[in-house]
């Protein structure tokens, strides 16, 4: 792929046109209400698209289309999908509430309900994940950049830092300036467009995949990750093609024993995540908050959910085929972060005949290399690796000073979340099992903690920048448009986040605690010096989650650990909102038992004498599985204390708005008949949708 001078233009033009657009329709904001909720004058239209690009990010581009390219497939639609269902239900059940309380922000809804303390405990928690959020938004849409950079010219690759540089400038500059509003029209361009992109990638993807003479890669088994290769008839079309390669990973429904989405979680795991981020995340929910009225934001509200059910034919699809072109360059992409932990294997296991460290070697000599041993190969600086060029999976590179600087633990095993890993090296799987069996058996005799060093077949997470920078056709201007979707999306989600967390922190903690007199012009200024502060935690924060031993994807990361959060969240709301008699220490309880029954199932899962119990791998080893379990703990200790102590009246919901609340009939028709296309997707991708 090359980036010309039509490409650069069209980048250029559109970014100018987003931070244009957003600066101009934000110029007057002087409250605190113009700044953090536009006034409270959305519109459907803007709501919606506002929804789409704050959720639609890099987190899906990057994280989703890369869980697409593992044994996952469309599975992993289900977080689109299941969201659209969520959305209807959140646009009649929960939205009506929180206009009629007139909040700014979702912890201020608690302190309506219950008390100052759950609303602070809310608060400091939502803050705590935002922190990992807006670092990790950042990250992926900087490793889709430095990807898409080192493919079209190796000599000028881009850093993490420099890339997600860039992108936190561009968010800060224009929601510092504009707040929600100039995000909500910047997000009509960027929303559009990401829609419109993502469809491009899709449509020239199968294009790509329609021609290719090569093998192509494909998974056999979703249950053990298997890879192996098919090349097709010259006359074989694309659709026909996709399907053969791909027919086992377009069921919705994994084992019950999958590590990240299995059939078991559709059932209610997945629904707390979803009801928290749709209903209660401040994030999204700010765009509701600022609607014109409840009309107008149950419409946007329902518009979102009919775009939800398109996501995953310009996301996840492109992802499944990205494996089946690009399984080779991930396999390549991967060396870097296994060099590593096989260098510290081979310092635990200086017998292993596997493992060869070599100086400096030549580029024949590692062309030459054969599969089934690696080969560490130490340069003397990072110019001096960069300048290898390594298309070798078994050629692992490192650095003389990375790699002098290795410590391995007494008792480290190795190990892979990445179901394919074995396949793809035999020899070295095979002689990991009774050398992590006698690394543990020493462990426990000696009563030592066990630390784990991780594996990986693929960077599936490379996905979209493979398919970027492979697929689309230069000279058009395409690539230019495509890549400033891709970088509006990642701007658009990570501005939504600073604006959320700039909301939360002035208004929840600041006005609340240390200056409540605060005139608006100053909540607007320390807003805007709150956007700049987590710009720079979300730029500093990004290239530490490119480690590989931090968990099996982006996407999955972002998810487990919003546990700490949805659970107990989302009970204490749906709980406080159906219980009217619920005491105020029933929602403080409810928050705080969240964050200690969640961290403990995930150190329990962590245990392998724990996890080697009967049912514990299937009951306690997905997040989602512990999340249902954390709401179902919440939910039974608070109707307790209810019991125990209930209110003597029950709660009524005062209105605090001059807002119209008037609900929509045409939304709640519409609503309906997403629900409905959406539970026949889901028939159609099943065993029994498929075997026909």
């Amino acid at each position: 792929m090359s980036f010309n001078w039509l490409d650069v233009t069209v980048f250029v033009g559109f970014v100018a046109a987003v931070v244009s657009v957003g600066l101009y329709k934000s110029r007057h904001e002087k409250t605190g209400e113009d700044y953090f909720l536009a006034g409270r004058g959305l519109k459907w239209w803007l709501i919606g698209f506002s929804l789409i690009a704050a959720n639609i990010s890099s987190e899906q581009f990057v994280g989703m289309s890369g869980d697409a390219a593992k044994h996952v497939g469309l599975a992993i639609a289900s977080y689109e999908w299941m969201a659209a269902i969520t959305l209807v239900v959140v646009a009649f059940a929960f939205l009506p509430y929180f206009l009629r309380a007139g909040i700014y922000t979702m912890p201020e809804f608690l302190e309506y309900r219950y008390n100052a303390a759950a609303r602070t405990i809310m608060a400091v928690l939502t803050l705590l994940v935002y922190m990992l959020l807006l670092g990790s938004v950042t990250y992926s849409g900087a490793l889709t950049i430095s990807t898409m950079a080192a493919k079209m010219d190796p000599a000028r690759s881009i850093s993490i830092q420099n890339a997600a540089l860039v992108i936190g400038i561009i968010a800060m500059v224009y929601v510092a300036a504009g707040g929600l509003k100039a995000c909500a029209w910047a997000d009509l361009i960027q929303g559009s467009a990401l829609i419109l992109g993502g469809a491009c990638i899709m449509v020239f993807a199968f294009k790509k995949l329609g021609a290719a003479t090569e093998p192509l890669a494909f998974v056999e088994d979703v249950r053990t990750g298997a890879v192996g290769f098919k090349t097709f008839a010259q006359d074989t079309g694309a659709i026909d093609r996709f399907w053969e390669l791909n027919k086992v990973r377009m069921n919705m429904f994994l084992p019950k024993d999958d590590k990240i989405l299995p059939w078991t979680a559709l059932m209610l795991g997945l629904w707390i995540p979803n009801f928290y981020y749709w209903g209660l995340n401040q994030y999204i929910t700010q765009r509701t908050l600022g609607s014109a009225s409840l009309s107008e934001g149950q419409k946007g509200i329902v518009f979102s959910a009919f775009m939800k059910l398109l996501i995953p034919f310009v996301i996840v699809v492109p992802g499944i085929i990205a494996f089946n072109l690009f399984a080779n360059d991930m396999q390549n992409q991967s060396a870097g972060d296994n060099a590593a932990t096989i260098a510290k294997y081979a310092q635990a296991n200086p017998e292993t005949r596997l493992i060869d460290v070599v100086e400096a070697p030549t580029e024949d000599a590692v062309a030459a290399w054969p599969a089934g041993r690696f080969m560490i190969a130490v340069y003397a600086d990072e110019a001096s690796m960069k300048a290898a060029r390594m298309q070798n999976p078994f050629v692992l590179p490192l650095t003389k000073d990375t790699y002098d600087a290795l410590k391995i633990g007494e008792y480290t095993v190795f190990d892979s979340d990445d179901k394919a890993w074995q396949t793809i090296f035999p020899a070295l799987a095979s002689e990991l099992e009774p050398y992590n069996r006698f690394v543990r058996d020493a462990a426990k005799a000696a009563g030592a903690t066990v630390t784990t060093e991780k594996f990986i077949a693929y960077k599936y997470d490379t996905a979209l920048g493979q398919l970027l920078s492979s697929v689309l056709p230069a000279r058009t201007g395409l690539v230019g448009f495509v890549l400033a979707a891709l970088l509006g999306a990642i701007v658009s989600s990570l501005a939504a986040m600073l604006n959320a967390a700039s909301t939360i922190f002035t208004m929840d903690i600041f006005k609340k605690y240390i200056h409540p007199g605060a005139g608006q012009k100053t909540i607007v200024t320390l807003g805007r010096i709150c956007v700049i502060a987590f710009s720079f935690v979300a730029v500093f924060l990004a290239p530490q989650l490119g480690n590989p031993k931090i968990g099996p994807g982006i996407f999955t990361i972002i998810q487990a650990s919003q546990g700490f959060l949805s659970p107990g969240i989302l009970a204490v709301f749906a709980f406080g909102l159906l219980v009217r008699k619920a005491p105020p220490i029933a929602g403080v309880v409810g928050l705080v038992l969240n964050v200690v029954a969640y961290g403990l199932l995930w150190y329990l899962s962590t245990l392998p004498g724990f996890m080697a119990l009967p049912k514990m791998d299937i009951i306690i080893g997905n997040f989602l599985n512990r999340m249902a379990i954390c709401f179902g703990l919440c939910l039974v200790v608070m109707t307790m204390i209810t019991i125990v102590k209930p209110l003597a009246q029950p709660v009524e919901f005062h209105s605090k708005t001059d807002l119209n609340l008037t609900s929509s009939g045409g939304a709640k028709l519409a609503g309906i008949v997403v629900v409905v296309i959406t539970l026949v997707l889901y028939v159609l991708f099943s065993p029994l949708g498929l075997a026909k």
